[in-house]
């Protein structure tokens, strides 16, 4: 990982099928991959995220909906707890993968 990038989790809770689709395509186009149908991972440029988090806002029902962006260092994060299934296995990639290890 670089210097100017940083590991992250979004996570979200949105009711509007057209709203969820766009922030799942936002957190697609930032380089994220999907582990769950609502939740992505991945490495993103410092400056990407703070893009990321102005676009989801704007996409989202403040009053109904939830999105979560969860930065992390990678000490912490390799520190994850992984139980089960852990990621959907039909949207998860060796990538991904290779974050945890």
């Amino acid at each position: 990982m670089k210097q100017t990038e940083t590991l992250v989790w979004v996570i979200y809770d949105i009711q509007e099928d057209k709203a969820r689709t766009k922030v799942a395509k936002a957190c697609k186009e930032a380089g994220l991959y999907r582990v769950q149908k609502s939740v992505f991972v991945g490495t993103i440029q410092r400056n990407r995220l703070d893009e990321l988090s102005m676009r989801t806002e704007d996409l989202i029902n403040q009053e109904a909906d939830r999105v979560y962006i969860f930065p992390m260092c990678g000490p912490d994060f390799q520190k994850a707890i992984l139980q089960g299934q852990a990621f959907d296995q039909r949207l998860v990639q060796d990538e991904v993968r290779n974050l945890f290890v």
